[in-house]
């Protein structure tokens, strides 16, 4: 289905949206940005893959990667309170190489990937360059992003730490290289500068009403027999 039919599909199934909650996902839909992705490596314990999830979408961050290879991105809603629903998930378990595909095709799409370590001396998370798109890449809760992650990421950053605990559990890393790197974002660039493009808010815009209305499939096949579709 063409943007332009999705577009005229919005627009009829709105109508059945209360205004309050329209109005909320025209908010929401604005803040959104495709500047900062994340990238999951092999996350395969359910809250912590949530507790993410539900960072990006607080934070404004649409599109996650998950890789799996060796475990299934499994997402608990109710610890990201349904916020899985409202992202962009790409989900890499059944190429030859998930790892590679996955890195390939965010590089492709012009974003720097930074692998997040605190065993490396790379840079520290306020200097992580912002000149060009950035993908966030974490790793398992207990080893962390694999040498071979490491080693195809574009840069290395880690959180300082002054305690003697090593690391973080990675939702608290993920909330908090969100949160840095999103507000440096925002002090960098322009709302606009940040934005989806027209053609991605419309995608999301009829995704998020499909989901939110009930029996919009029947709405919408009502709709399209109406126009002739």
């Amino acid at each position: 289905m063409d943007v332009d039919l999705k577009r005229r599909i919005t627009e009829h199934l709105k109508d059945f949206a209360t205004p309050d909650r329209y109005e909320r996902m025209l908010g929401v839909l604005e803040n959104r940005t495709s500047y900062l992705s994340v990238i999951l490596e092999d996350i395969y314990q359910p809250h912590n893959a949530s507790a993410v999830m539900r960072s990006c979408d607080c934070y404004g961050v649409q599109h996650v990667y998950s890789v799996e290879n060796n475990n299934t991105l499994d997402i608990s809603s109710g610890v990201t309170m349904k916020a899985h629903q409202w992202l962009s998930l790409h989900r890499y378990k059944s190429h030859e190489d998930n790892l590679q595909q996955c890195i390939n095709d965010v590089r492709e799409k012009g974003y720097l990937i930074a692998a997040t370590s605190p065993h490396t001396d790379d840079v520290l998370l306020d200097e992580l360059p912002l000149d060009r798109p950035v993908a966030l890449m974490f790793g398992t809760e207990k080893e962390g992003i694999t040498p071979r992650a490491l080693e195809m990421a574009d840069i290395r950053v880690r959180i300082p730490m002054y305690g003697f605990s090593e690391s973080l559990n990675i939702s608290v890393s993920a909330a908090i290289c969100l949160y840095q790197t999103v507000s440096r974002l925002r002090k960098k660039f322009s709302r606009e500068e940040l934005a989806l493009d027209e053609d991605e808010k419309t995608e999301l815009l009829y995704k998020w009403l499909k989901q939110s209305v009930r029996r919009s499939a029947l709405i919408e096949e009502k709709f399209l027999s109406g126009i002739g579709k």
